[in-house]
Parts: structure tokens; C-alpha cells; sequence
């Protein structure tokens, strides 16, 4: 029994059995719920995905620095970014979703750092 002392326990119960109404139905809110499994396995391709795609654009960023005029320290920083953001799509594959993306963050800011190297 808690709550307020001026509360009605029977709008507590109405309140209670119009939510229960809807359960019962056809099956109609399923999406609603959705199954933690799906949802693990989304969020693993997801941090796969962009420890992917920042890895890859980490490393074409060292290999275009390289080329040029930048100091040698530039390309270093982007290809350890690189490698930060490779290890946390590897992480994010086996399910270590929240390291890898922290890892993603740390790598992103090495290219940002080796950046203003420049």
C-alpha cells in the first residue's frame, strides 16, 4: 500500500485493466515489445558497421596524408585511429557494444588530434 492517502484504489485498478486490454488483443503491439535478442544483434552490426567504416576512413586519410606535404606525425595519428576504430568494430562483432564504443570515440579523437598536427 503505497501512494497517496487520497488516492482512489479503484482508479489504480481501472487504470490497471485498461492496460491489460490491449495485451489480450490479436497480437497487434508485438512490435512494440520488441526481443532483446534482435536488439543485441542490431546493436553488434551497428558497432561493427561504424568501427568499419571509420577504420577504412582512418586508414585512407593516413594513406592520402602520407603522400603529401604533412608532417610525419599526421599520417601516424590517422592510421592509430585507424587501428583504435578496427579493434572496437572487432569488440562490437563479439558483443562488447559499450567498449567499442568508447574505443570508436578515443579513435575518432586520435584523427582529430593528428589532425591539428597539420
Amino acid at each position: 500500500m503505497s501512494g497517496r492517502g487520497d488516492s482512489d484504489p479503484t482508479e489504480i485498478q481501472d487504470v490497471d485493466d485498461a492496460g491489460d486490454a490491449g495485451d489480450a488483443g490479436d497480437g497487434g503491439d508485438a512490435g512494440d515489445v520488441g526481443d532483446p535478442g534482435e536488439d543485441a544483434r542490431r546493436a553488434r552490426w551497428a558497432a561493427a558497421g561504424t568501427g568499419v567504416l571509420l577504420a577504412l576512413a582512418g586508414l585512407a586519410a593516413a594513406v592520402l596524408r602520407a603522400h603529401g606535404t604533412a608532417p610525419t606525425l599526421v599520417p601516424a595519428a590517422y592510421a592509430l585511429g585507424a587501428a583504435v576504430c578496427a579493434l572496437a568494430a572487432f569488440l562490437g562483432s563479439r558483443g562488447r557494444t559499450r567498449r567499442a564504443l568508447w574505443l570508436m570515440v578515443v579513435g575518432a579523437m586520435v584523427m582529430a588530434l593528428g589532425d591539428q598536427f597539420d
